[in-house]
């Protein structure tokens, strides 16, 4: 498991090691930059915090993107209408635990296609 934390440490996760991380061009992604992390559910849980994250959906209100209320760490999105959640692994306690996962870049926003 990868153990993540938001700056001010009110936030924790922890998620099964992924097989890829994605790193989307949207507009929203481009400007907050995490990584996304994605396991089944039973792979993924919070540590701390869940349900205390302040979550913000725009355009088409499809998800939602959940910070820390303390920090403003970007911690999460989750799915309005269809429960999928994706963790920010850039929140790795320890770096060196997503060294190695490959990253895919997404083109969030044009195509939404994989690019690579």
């Amino acid at each position: 498991m990868i153990s993540c934390t938001c700056l001010c440490g009110a936030v924790r996760f922890e998620i099964a090691r992924p097989e890829k991380l994605n790193d989307c061009n949207c507009s929203a992604c481009r400007r907050y930059s995490p990584l996304w992390g994605y396991s089944p559910p039973a792979e993924a849980r919070f540590l701390q915090g869940e349900g205390t994250t302040i979550g913000y959906a725009r355009g088409e209100k499809s998800l939602a993107f959940h910070h820390c209320p303390t920090c403003g760490c970007l911690t999460h999105w989750q799915g309005l209408t269809d429960g999928n959640r994706a963790f920010n692994l850039r929140l790795a306690d320890n770096p060196a635990d997503i060294e190695g996962i490959r990253i895919r870049r997404f083109d969030g926003a044009d195509s939404w296609t994989f690019l690579d």
